[in-house]
């Protein structure tokens, strides 16, 4: 990450890490940029603060995501028997398996667009069943397969959240507020990883709480976390709450992209117009920079793919369908080689287009098509 993205005139991290470590000196930045000499572990309860720091919280003991008596079913073929054999044959001709590699390769180099600052975008919905979480499981797997920087998926929405299960985790220790109480500037990313969960393609997972009902996410905590790992990942996938949620609304005007999922019902589509002309009123920016998803829990939505792209994208949002996919409405880890060829086809295209709006800001340039 450059030098800017951790020190900018103005930056408030830098208060935040003076917050975080007690004693405030002009040699705290000469102490960030140097290696920390051994990964810091947190003391013991009752051991005495260092260096004048307060004590970070007590480590937590690992809870498991699913109960074991719950967690039986077998995975699914996204794509039954004959879809897959059908899709075998046509990649045998070769005018269409151009096609496909061609799209693929234009697809492929917009996620992989270099960067120079951390890029963070959130995903959001305005109801709860929406497919949020599995959207947000989505693009972090999906960028994580593609790109060569490392991806961080962080679960801002900490009351009974399910993208630690969509991402394989099989339990949690550490959360997001265990790690604002612990990040300090002295820290490489090999330290913070350790406080993280690996998931499938070299990303990382932060999750929002250990799965305890009643769990918050203020928006401080939530601000310590995203300035203090912003310098350690190119890119930052945030499953936030459901909107008008405080820390959502947060997280759609200070991340570079935002993603709003929706049910691909005529009843979604209307309420997402409603969010889209809110967010199009807070900043001029906020529309081009947003992709809109719409999600078929179902085989047959009956929702007319072309009019709702035409209703939703008004202001500049992309509107991409995700298709019915028989081995995401299982609802457990999201296995990519199970997905249907359409599902992996979409989730390229919103990791795509995605990354391309954080990238140009509001830019009228076009992502791929």
């Amino acid at each position: 990450m450059s030098a800017q993205a951790q020190g900018a005139p103005g930056d408030w991290q830098r208060d935040v890490f003076r917050e975080l470590g007690g004693a405030a000196s002009a040699g705290a930045a000469q102490e960030a940029a140097a290696p920390a000499a051994l990964p810091p572990a947190p003391p013991a309860p009752g051991e005495p603060a260092r260096h004048g720091r307060p004590l970070p919280p007590p480590t937590p003991v690992s809870v498991p995501v699913v109960g074991p008596a719950l967690d039986g079913s077998g995975p699914r073929h996204g794509d039954p028997l004959p879809r897959r054999a059908g899709r075998a044959l046509r990649r045998g001709l070769t005018s269409s398996a151009a096609r496909q590699t061609e799209t693929a390769t234009r697809i492929a180099r917009a996620i992989q667009q270099p960067i120079t600052t951390g890029r963070q975008i959130a995903v959001t919905s305005i109801r709860g069943g929406a497919g949020k979480s599995t959207v947000a499981a989505l693009l972090a797997l999906t960028l994580a397969h593609h790109r060569h920087d490392p991806v961080l998926a962080v679960e801002a929405d900490p009351a009974l959240g399910t993208l630690p299960r969509r991402l394989g985790a099989t339990e949690i220790r550490w959360s997001c507020g265990d790690l604002a109480g612990i990040v300090d500037p002295s820290m490489q990313i090999t330290d913070v990883t350790g406080y993280l969960l690996p998931f499938a393609g070299g990303g990382w997972l932060l999750p929002g709480s250990q799965g305890t009902i009643g769990a918050r996410l203020d928006v401080e905590t939530y601000r310590i976390v995203m300035t203090s790992l912003r310098r350690w990942f190119g890119t930052t996938v945030v499953d936030c709450e459901t909107l008008p949620a405080e820390v959502a609304r947060t997280a759609l005007t200070t991340t570079q992209a935002r993603v709003l999922v929706a049910p691909a019902t005529t009843a979604g589509a209307a309420t997402t117009r409603s969010v889209l002309d809110w967010m199009g009123g807070l900043h001029r920016s906020m529309l081009p920079t947003t992709v809109v998803v719409l999600v078929h829990t179902a085989p047959d939505m009956g929702l007319d793919g072309r009019r709702a792209a035409e209703y939703l994208g008004a202001g500049g949002a992309r509107v991409i369908p995700l298709p019915y996919d028989r081995s995401l409405a299982a609802g457990g880890e999201i296995r990519t080689a199970l997905l249907a060829g359409a599902t992996r086809e979409a989730a390229a295209l919103i990791a795509a287009e995605t990354m391309d709006r954080a990238m140009t800001r509001g830019s009228s340039r076009g992502g791929p098509r």
